[in-house]
C-alpha cells in the first residue's frame, strides 16, 4: 500500500471543496489495478463523491443547514456558535471515500467528484489522506 498525506486550505467558510485532481494526480506513478481510500482524519469534516460546478455543492451545504442548523443548542459547545453541528456532521457525510482504481485511472462516473465537506470555519487547513492499495 502507498500513502500520502496533502493539506487543504479550506478558509474560514463552509466548503466543498473538490479533490478529484488531487487524487488522480497520487494516482500519477500507478499503472495498475487497485483501490484508493480517501480518509479524512478530522472529527468536523467528511468525504462525499457528488457532482460538482452545477449547484449540487451549494445545494448540499444548503441541506446540511437545513439538517443540522447551527442555531440549535448543541450541546458540544466550544469553537463558534453552532459549532456542535460540524461534529454531527461526519455522521451524515463520513469522513472516508473508497473508489475502484483501473489501469492507474479514477473509475468515477461522468459527473462525479470526489469532495472534502468542511462545515468547521473555526479550522482553515485541513489533512486529507490518500492511500492506494494494488489489486
Amino acid at each position: 500500500m502507498r500513502s500520502e498525506e496533502i493539506q487543504i486550505r479550506t478558509g474560514s467558510d463552509e466548503v466543498v471543496y473538490d479533490l478529484t485532481r488531487d487524487c488522480q494526480r497520487f494516482l500519477d506513478s500507478e499503472d495498475g489495478d487497485g483501490l484508493l481510500h480517501v480518509w479524512v482524519p478530522h472529527a468536523t469534516a467528511g468525504v462525499a463523491v457528488i457532482e460538482t460546478g452545477a449547484g449540487s455543492d451549494d445545494d448540499l451545504l444548503t441541506a446540511l443547514e437545513r439538517i443540522l442548523p447551527r442555531d440549535v443548542k448543541w450541546r458540544h459547545r466550544h469553537g463558534t456558535p453552532g459549532h456542535g453541528r460540524d461534529h454531527v456532521m461526519p455522521a451524515l457525510v463520513p469522513p472516508y471515500a473508497t473508489i475502484p482504481v483501473l489501469g492507474g485511472v479514477l473509475t468515477l462516473g461522468t459527473w462525479q467528484s470526489i469532495c472534502l465537506v468542511d462545515t468547521n470555519v473555526d479550522n482553515p487547513v485541513r489533512t486529507v489522506r490518500l492511500s492506494f492499495l494494488a489489486g
